[in-house]
């Protein structure tokens, strides 16, 4: 009887990493002499999902997001996780924007990757559970060829391989 392989397909963020970039960004941005008057303020929502930056300026916004986007690729997070929103004006004419946190595949997204890998017409299953999508197959080439294509593929998130068995 064959043995069945299989891996699960994720898009995770590991929040403690996250916080540290926040710090960190917050930290510079406090210590940047071209933006420590700016009263720069940035903060995590882990429940929620999302990190919120209220600023003086396009400028300080523009570079703190800069700052921010660079502490996460410092600490292992791909900035494609972070979906950044509109800038709106906030009290005192001041900046406020929300920035995304991509965690979990969503179902229109993991359409797109189940599609890729049957268009593949490798001989594997892939199956969508909750925000993760499962891939099975009797051989671990074809499974090593799906982690290949799908991190070659250009996804608009960021994806992990995980539970290989």
């Amino acid at each position: 009887m064959a043995q069945n392989h299989s891996f699960d397909i994720v898009s995770e963020i590991d929040f403690q990493e996250a916080d540290n970039a926040v710090n960190q960004a917050i930290k510079e941005i406090h210590q940047r002499y071209d933006l420590k008057d700016s009263q720069t303020e940035i903060e995590l929502n882990k429940k929620d999902k999302f990190i919120s930056i209220n600023t003086r300026d396009d400028y300080s916004l523009k570079a703190s997001i800069d700052i921010l986007q660079t502490k996460f690729i410092r600490r292992g997070i791909s900035v494609k996780a972070l979906k950044i929103g509109e800038p709106e004006p906030a009290a005192s004419g001041r900046l406020k924007l929300r920035i995304d946190l991509q965690s979990g595949i969503s179902t229109e997204n993991a359409k797109i990757i189940t599609k890729m890998i049957k268009d593949s017409k490798l001989k594997v299953n892939a199956q969508i559970q909750d925000e993760q999508i499962r891939v099975q197959a009797p051989k671990i080439d074809d499974l090593q060829a799906v982690i290949k294509m799908v991190k070659e593929a250009e996804l608009s998130f960021p994806t992990q391989f995980v539970n290989m068995k």
